[in-house]
């Protein structure tokens, strides 16, 4: 994908992603928010966030860059560093 997207609209297409596919409620969509404690992800959902986000971004999050996610900010960062 060629388009360049803003931290921003990464951040929107990730809450979107959130609150529909993984059901959490859209307050809790800060940065900061830690994805296991604060959203209660676990790790198949994590391969499953994993997955939408390679679909969004057309290119396959390296998994040693996955393990380093921890909050919306850092998947925000990660995916903004693939585009």
């Amino acid at each position: 994908m060629d388009k360049k997207y803003t931290k921003e609209q990464i951040f929107d297409k990730l809450k979107d992603i959130l609150t529909d596919d993984f059901e959490i409620e859209s307050e809790k969509l800060v940065p900061e928010a830690s994805l296991f404690e604060d959203l209660e992800l676990d790790s198949i959902d994590a391969v499953d966030l994993a997955v939408k986000l390679q679909e969004f971004a057309g290119k396959k999050i390296p998994p040693e860059n996955f393990k380093q996610i921890k909050t919306i900010s850092d998947v925000v960062d990660a995916v903004e560093e693939l585009l």
